[in-house]
C-alpha cells in the first residue's frame, strides 16, 4: 500500500493538468493515522478517499479500455474486515469517476501476458461472507477474479487464463491427503463444532476443515476460470455425496453475490491473446529507483519522446531479526521488464545480493509505465537500487 495508517505517500502529475496526492489525512495541518488521496487541477481539488486505514494507487496513466488514461485508487476504511474498494478516475479535466468496484481483498492492474490488453486482478472477498464456517470463509481462501474492460465494458476473463488457475489447482491437489481425504467423504461435510472435543479428535476435526478448504479451493479455482461442468464433476468427486446439493446451492449463491455480480458480462471462452506488445528498451540510461514521481518535470509538449518508467511504490524489507541500520549490501543494478500498466513481469541481476535480499520483494513494486507518445508502454530498464531509503 502506498499509505498505511498514515505512513507512507505520492505525488504525480499528468500532461493533462491532473495531480494525484496519497498520504496522510491532515486535521489543522497534523498527520493523523488515516490515509486520504486527492485529485487536483488549476484551483480546484476532489477528496477521493479519507479517513481510510490503507489507500493505495495501483495505476497511474494507464489506458484500460474506458477511453482515456485513469488513474486507480482503491482504500480500506477502518471498520471493514476484509475488503477494498477500487475507485476508476479519468485524468481529463476535470476528473470524473469512471467505475467502482468493490470486494476485493487486493486489486492489481497488469499486461499479465504482455500482449497490451491490461487485467484487473483480485480475490471474491465479498463472496466468502457468510460463506459456510468462519474459518472457511476467510478472505485469505477467497477466488481469485480476472476482470478487462473492452470497449468500456467490465468483462470477467478468468477463462482466459487456463494456465494459471490449473497451476493452482495442481498446487493445491499435491497437498491433499489421501487418508484425510477419505475421512472427510465419510463426513456429513458439514463438520460439527470443536468446543467439546478431545484433543486427539480436535486435531481430527482440524484436518478435516483444512481438507473442505482445498477442495472447495479447487472448486472455484474450475468456477472461476469459466469451467462449471468441471468444477461440479470435482465437487462429487471429492465432496460427501449426502452433502453435495447442499453445498452445490451454498457455492452458487456465494458466487453470484461476489465481484461477478458488478461485471458487464464474461469473454466467451478461452479465446487465444493477441501476440506480445512492443516493448520498448530503456536500457541505454540508469534509473535510480530515487527519481522523481513521473510528471513533474514533464513538460505536454514532450509526449512523442519515450518517459522511463518511474516507482510508484518500492518496498526492500530488512532480514528478518535485522534493521535497515544493519544492512551491509552493496547498490544494486537490476534489469527489469515493466508492463504497461507498470507492474515487474521479470527482473534479473548479475549479482548475487539479488537473489538472497530482493527478487521476493520485486514482485510487488509497482511503477508508473513507460510513456511514448501519449500512451503507456511496456518497457525494458535498469534501475539501480540501494539498500538504504
Amino acid at each position: 500500500m502506498v499509505c498505511r495508517d498514515g505512513n507512507g505517500s505520492f505525488e504525480a502529475a499528468f500532461p493533462t493538468g491532473v495531480a494525484v496526492r496519497v498520504g496522510a489525512e491532515r486535521r489543522e495541518g497534523l498527520a493523523t493515522r488515516k490515509c486520504a488521496g486527492t485529485l487536483l487541477w488549476a484551483t480546484q481539488k476532489l477528496e477521493v478517499a479519507s479517513a481510510a486505514a490503507e489507500t493505495d494507487i495501483d495505476a497511474f496513466g494507464v489506458d484500460l479500455g474506458l477511453g482515456s488514461p485513469v488513474v486507480t485508487f482503491q482504500q480500506k476504511k477502518p471498520e471493514a474486515e476484509c475488503c477494498m474498494t477500487l475507485q476508476i478516475f479519468s485524468l481529463q479535466r476535470p476528473p470524473k469517476l469512471l467505475r467502482t468496484i468493490s470486494g476485493g481483498t487486493f486489486f492489481s492492474t497488469a499486461d499479465t501476458d504482455l500482449d497490451g490488453q491490461i487485467e484487473i486482478w483480485t480475490t471474491d472477498a465479498a463472496a466468502m461472507e457468510g460463506f459456510e464456517s468462519p474459518s472457511v470463509g476467510r478472505a485469505e481462501f477467497a477466488p481469485t477474479v480476472v476482470l478487462r474492460f473492452v470497449r468500456g465494458r467490465l468483462l470477467d476473463v478468468g477463462s482466459e487464463f487456463h494456465s494459471y488457475f490449473d497451476s493452482e489447482i495442481a498446487k493445491v491437489r499435491s497437498t491433499l491427503d489421501p487418508g484425510a481425504l477419505r475421512d472427510f467423504k465419510n463426513s456429513n461435510g458439514r463438520l460439527p463444532p470443536t468446543a467439546y472435543f478431545s484433543p486427539a479428535d480436535l486435531r481430527h476435526s482440524e484436518n478435516l476443515e483444512r481438507t473442505k478448504i482445498k477442495v472447495l479451493q479447487i472448486v472455484w479455482s474450475y468456477l472461476y476460470s469459466g469451467r462449471e461442468e468441471e468444477a461440479w464433476k470435482t465437487l462429487m468427486e471429492l465432496w460427501p455425496a449426502s452433502d453435495f446439493e447442499r453445498i452445490r446451492a451454498a457455492i452458487l449463491n456465494a458466487h453470484g453475490k461476489g465481484i461477478l455480480a458488478q461485471t458487464d458480462g464474461a469473454s466467451e471462452g478461452h479465446t487465444p491473446h493477441a501476440g506480445v506488445a512492443k516493448i520498448f528498451d530503456l536500457r541505454t540510461e540508469i534509473v535510480p529507483a530515487s527519481q522523481t514521481p513521473w510528471g513533474r518535470s514533464i513538460r505536454a509538449e514532450n509526449r512523442t519522446e519515450v518517459i522511463p518508467p518511474a516507482p510508484i511504490l518500492i518496498e526492500r524489507r530488512a532480514p528478518v531479526g535485522a534493521s535497515e541500520a544493519d544492512l551491509d549490501l552493496p547498490e544494486l543494478l537490476v534489469e527489469m521488464v515493466i508492463d504497461s500498466a507498470g507492474k515487474v513481469r521479470s527482473a534479473e541481476s548479475t549479482q548475487p545480493a539479488f537473489a538472497t535480499s530482493l527478487k521476493s520483494e520485486v514482485g510487488r513494486w509497482k511503477f508508473v509505465p513507460a510513456f511514448n507518445a501519449g500512451r503507456a508502454v511496456a518497457s525494458h530498464v535498469y534501475m539501480r537500487v540501494s539498500p538504504k531509503r
